[in-house]
């Protein structure tokens, strides 16, 4: 029996691949990982971007392990959707925790699972933006944890938050599937098997989503006088 190993919780291809009893379970941990991430604000550190490019990947295992359906275009976009799904049912529970509890966020003293910094870096961020800080943060960590709680604290209008919402996220996850997945087809038709080099591609990934954010919080530090 293999040892478990807690770094694994931050592998993406951890819970792709994880399986109970022999019954591949990953598809129901990565839908569940978008809702975490997107509903709970516990669930900031979950790896979201890098998941959703690995489920690309790894679509035809997803689906097939639950139910088999030919076509190839089909299994990734019925992944896509199913995620797309639970980011917006996601996105309506941290709206609705927000808007029922927003309050008590702001007066919580720091704990492991939260942080009040990344809340009110949310709020600076959703001031900024408005309703397009809903996309915006999609695409975000951390952000995309706390935009929907914002939303909900500030009163947004629902409906504008339900637009913005289930555009962000069909975008977020139709963009990131479908690139994991014929990047995929692309790079193995040149020799190159992207599930044996997925350390770098969650580097890559990381990097790219989290630059963003830290480009911003440089930008707000503030500058010795001399």
């Amino acid at each position: 029996m293999t040892k478990f190993d807690w770094t694994q919780l931050i592998n993406p291809e951890f819970y792709i691949t994880l399986s109970i009893g022999g019954f591949e379970i990953g598809l129901f941990i990565v839908l569940f990982i978008v809702f975490a991430e997107t509903g709970l604000f516990a669930g900031f550190f979950l790896p979201g971007d890098s998941l959703l490019f690995l489920a690309g990947i790894y679509s035809r295992d997803l689906i097939q392990n639950v139910v088999y359906i030919p076509g190839d275009f089909i299994n990734v976009f019925l992944l896509s959707t199913a995620v797309a799904i639970m980011g917006v049912l996601g996105n309506m529970t941290g709206y609705w925790f927000g808007a029922k509890s927003g309050y008590y966020l702001f007066k919580k003293e720091d704990t492991f699972w939260f942080k009040k910094k990344y809340l009110l870096q949310s709020k600076d961020f959703f001031e900024k933006y408005g309703g397009k800080a809903i996309i915006y943060a999609r695409f975000l960590p951390i952000f995309r944890t706390f935009a929907p709680i914002i939303a909900g604290i500030v009163s947004m209008d629902k409906k504008k938050f339900m637009f913005f919402n289930i555009l962000s996220s069909f975008l977020w996850s139709f963009i990131l599937i479908f690139a994991g997945h014929y990047l995929y087809g692309v790079f193995l038709k040149q020799g190159i098997d992207l599930k044996h080099h997925i350390e770098y591609i969650i580097i890559i990934i990381v990097i790219i989503s989290t630059f963003p954010v830290l480009l911003k919080l440089l930008k707000k530090k503030p500058v010795e006088k001399i």
